[in-house]
């Protein structure tokens, strides 16, 4: 897998070391397909389940196979192809067309179903009761297999019970019944069959001509071709005449209103509303009216003026009620015609509807009658059919001199069982195996943790700096102090040499950090993972440690206010630590604690020494951490611990739990991502890894812990 770290040579701003890698997150799509990891290592991790499962498998085998008893099976096969004597002697074997032009005239399918009918087997079953009266026809048509094997020739007769002279007796008495039903068939006449079919060919030709003619005559008497297309024509026609009368009913009550309304005072003034000539003699008396009524304010009722504007008034009134009456009147004559003729068109549509549904109630007898005679030809015309197939058949076997079945393989006792016992346990173990196997990687599958080191690298691009082992006794508290006076003690001596691999684990990781940029080493870190228990805080103490006894001074602050382990693991004091001196005005020096080791100088007894190695533990658990870690004043402490020690460590929360690591993140070099093999999720890992690309926060790498004891190899 490429590597996409670059490195920036840009000189430090602020104080501020700029972010060493970045790094690009692999698709989740590819994660899909390669989740369950390699067959061998997933049949080793799940090694009891397979085993289990196979023991159960084989166990159920054993058991079913020693509860029952033994069966056997024995058979027979019978030649039952019609050979002609006279063919098979001219036969030229040497000939490479003989197969293709002797064609089989057998159903083989039928034959099988006639031999396994009750009417054939019932008689045998009769005979075998002679001497098995236990027998029972359902339970001997289960045992009995009739088959034809690939495409041969033959049929196979098969019988199974648990007493191998019961098979023999009933395989005999099976081909001897089924010989003498071969020897019957051949014996019937075939020319009587033959004569038989020509006097029925005859009868039935005639009858289809007679049919033919009457169905001829029956189309043109009706004037149709078939049923269906004088049905379509008549419904169409019913349908468009309903429709029509639909449409005359609403024309006639629309004018019925018309002229009732005409009738009525607001429809006659509607109407004249309408006329103009009626309108314009209106507004002339109108115009009159108002002129009278201006001139009587002028003059007295009995002036000549007054008198000449009533006289015109009263002659324009007559006027006025003669153009009402032609308009109403005009008005009523159309109204009067309209419905004259939707009444006449009414008649004509009801006379057309009584006829077309007279033709609806003949189409059934008319449709009846067709079918009738339609079906009584085609099953005519088909039983002309079927006879003139049939006399070709008979005067082909009539031609033949057929020889009855041949009884190729006769029937033996069985000496061993169908099924045998060791068989059926070996095949049951494997059947276990093969479930147990698939069980596992179907758990496999659905467990989506990191397994093995290469899980990470298709997660991320990001280096992995180290590989811790497991080590069960890496976080106990009586353990901390000699893996100090270890690494602190006399390098010279010969315990340096026989050291751990978990120790020279840590040392090489320190030195891989120390690796990733030569030219701004790393001088401040925070340790965090996505999830509690990957082991984040084990490698900080170690990594710290190996620091320290490679002769750098290493301050290892506990950041996790949540949940702090750094004083209960080292066995300190946790009474004053990083909550007071962000919060309050102490001297770091006084609230940072100095860790001592046993150290042998010479020959004198091993004395405590002091270390390279310092830690500020927790402290008490404030209101608010992520308040605290944000602060100003933890920035100004963040810039005095780099400048006091050589290597600064941070303890923090996992990043996917609380915020708390990604502001610490943004005060140092970069971040260290702890991933628990055989604990941390995959998509957790993923998910922490995508906030930080989104935070824009460095990550130094990634460093793979095998905190649950896994030991897959990549």
């Amino acid at each position: 897998m490429e590597n996409q770290i670059k490195t920036h040579s840009t000189p430090e701003k602020n104080g501020k070391v700029p972010h060493l890698p970045e790094y690009v997150l692999m698709p989740d799509s590819t994660q899909s397909e390669e989740d369950s990891g390699n067959l061998i290592g997933t049949l080793r991790r799940r090694a009891a389940l397979v085993a289990g499962v196979t023991a159960a498998t084989t166990t159920a085998a054993w058991v079913v196979t020693w509860n029952q008893p033994p069966t056997y099976e024995g058979g027979f096969q019978l030649l039952i192809e019609p050979v002609s004597v006279q063919n098979r002697q001219d036969r030229n074997p040497l000939d490479a067309n003989t197969n293709s032009s002797n064609k089989d005239n057998i159903s083989y399918e039928t034959q099988i179903a006639v031999l396994q009918s009750a009417k054939l087997l019932q008689p045998i079953v009769d005979q075998i009761k002679q001497r098995y009266p236990d027998i029972v026809n359902e339970s001997f048509t289960e045992k009995l297999k009739i088959e034809r094997p690939g495409d041969t020739k033959l049929i196979r007769v098969t019988y199974q019970n648990h007493d191998p002279d019961r098979v023999k007796y009933v395989l005999d008495k099976l081909a001897e019944g089924y010989l003498k039903y071969s020897q019957k068939e051949r014996e019937s006449n075939l020319s009587y069959g033959i004569t038989f079919v020509d006097r029925q060919i005859g009868e039935t030709r005639r009858r289809v001509d007679s049919l033919q003619r009457q169905l001829q005559a029956f189309r043109q008497k009706n004037n149709f071709i078939a049923p269906d297309a004088l049905a379509g024509q008549v419904t169409n026609q019913v349908q468009s005449i309903a429709q029509q009368k639909l449409e005359t009913d609403k024309e006639i009550a629309q004018l019925q209103r018309q002229y009732g309304s005409l009738q009525d005072s607001d429809g006659a003034k509607a109407a004249l509303a309408s006329d103009t000539a009626y309108q314009g003699v209106l507004n002339k008396l109108r115009e009159l009216e108002a002129k009278i009524a201006t001139e009587s304010t002028r003059f007295q009722g009995d002036t000549a003026e007054m008198r000449a504007l009533q006289r015109q008034r009263e002659s324009l009134v007559p006027v006025l009620r003669q153009e009402a009456q032609r308009v109403l009147g005009n008005q009523l004559a159309k109204i009067g015609t309209d419905l004259s003729v939707q009444e006449t068109r009414r008649q004509v549509l009801n006379r057309a509807d009584a006829y077309w549904n007279g033709e609806v109630q003949r189409l059934p007898v008319l449709s009846r009658i067709y079918t009738d005679l339609d079906r009584e030809r085609n099953v005519a015309t088909e039983s002309l059919t079927r006879l003139l197939g049939t006399r070709e058949t008979l005067q082909v076997e009539a031609a033949q001199k057929d020889i009855p079945w041949q009884l190729l393989t006769p029937p033996i006792r069985p000496d061993q069982p169908k099924d045998s016992p060791a068989r059926n346990i070996i095949i049951g173990a494997l059947l276990g195996l093969l479930l147990g196997s698939g069980l596992a990687l179907l758990l496999e599958r659905a467990d989506h943790r990191i397994r093995r080191v290469s899980d990470i690298k298709k997660i991320s691009k990001l280096p992995i700096l180290g590989v811790i082992p497991h080590d069960a006794s890496a976080l106990r508290p009586s353990a901390i102090p000699p893996v100090l006076a270890n690494l602190q003690g006399d390098r010279t001596s010969a315990s340096f040499h026989q050291e751990s691999a978990f120790t020279e684990a840590f040392r090489s990781l320190y030195t891989n950090l120390c690796l990733l940029n030569t030219e701004h080493p790393v001088r401040s870190l925070v340790v965090s993972s996505a999830t509690p228990g990957d082991g984040k805080t084990a490698v900080a103490l170690h990594l710290a440690q190996a620091a320290a006894a490679m002769g750098q001074r290493v301050l290892l602050v506990d950041a996790d206010l949540r949940n702090p382990q750094i004083a209960e693991h080292l066995e300190v004091m946790n009474d004053r630590g990083l909550t007071e001196l962000v919060a309050q005005s102490l001297n770091p020096q006084d609230v940072i604690q100095r860790i001592g080791a046993m150290v042998a100088a010479g020959v004198d007894e091993p004395t405590l020494g002091r270390t390279n190695f310092s830690i500020l533990s927790s402290g008490r658990m404030p209101l608010d951490p992520t308040r605290l870690l944000s602060s100003q004043k933890m920035q100004r402490l963040n810039d005095y611990f780099k400048a006091m020690y050589d290597l600064v460590i941070f303890d923090a929360p996992p990043l996917l739990s609380y915020a708390d690591s990604s502001l610490l993140a943004t005060y140092t070099s970069g971040m260290l991502v702890v991933a628990g093999v055989g604990k941390t999720e995959q998509a957790d890992l993923r998910q922490m890894l995508d906030t930080l690309q989104t935070a824009r926060i460095p990550v130094l790498g990634i460093v793979a812990n095998r905190s649950g004891g896994d030991t897959s190899e990549d």
